[in-house]
């Protein structure tokens, strides 16, 4: 299974992420992470889909996906010639004893503690899904009590091939 990264910019309009998503569920295609966004211009959101599969499928994906009314451009997102982005807010009890092993290896992450309490720590973490995962690791003596992660965002590198819809 491959995995690949595709950039969609698509018209604002309400449905958009439902309709996409049902292509994916119509089809049995896997959806590893979405994430949507509005762009510079109110009119049209960036969605960044991850998916696995073979060639053949990933291939059927971006044509089917670019079939669709509201997408106006499909791209994928070569890794090296993109730069990916997940943030992940992490949850952890922290006891007086642990705390301060804990803001050590937050700081090493370059993450922030963002809220504290007496029985725990939330951190925020932003980078790629291996940073994120070799740090999740790391925390395995300790509780984690909730996580939330957003998923892959990404851009292309440089400022050629950029896309300025026209939506009216």
């Amino acid at each position: 299974m491959k995995r690949k990264v595709f950039q969609l910019l698509v018209e604002n309009t309400s449905g958009v992420l439902s309709r996409i998503s049902g292509l994916f569920s119509r089809r049995g295609y896997n959806i590893e992470s979405i994430t949507a966004g509005e762009t510079a211009d109110p009119k049209i959101t960036r969605i960044t889909i991850v998916c696995n599969g073979d060639d053949e499928i990933l291939d059927q994906i971006e044509k089917q996906v670019a079939k669709l009314v509201d997408v106006c451009d499909i791209k994928e997102l070569k890794p090296e010639q993109s730069v990916y982005r997940e943030l992940a807010l992490i949850k952890v009890r922290a006891d007086a004893k642990s705390r301060e092993s804990l803001i050590s290896l937050t700081s090493v992450f370059r993450a922030n503690i963002i809220d504290v309490s007496a029985e725990g720590l939330i951190i925020e973490m932003t980078g790629g899904q291996d940073k994120i995962e070799a740090f999740l690791r790391l925390l395995s003596d300790y509780e984690i009590l909730e996580l939330a992660r957003t998923g892959i965002a990404g851009l292309r590198r440089g400022t050629d091939d950029i896309v300025y819809p026209k939506v009216d």
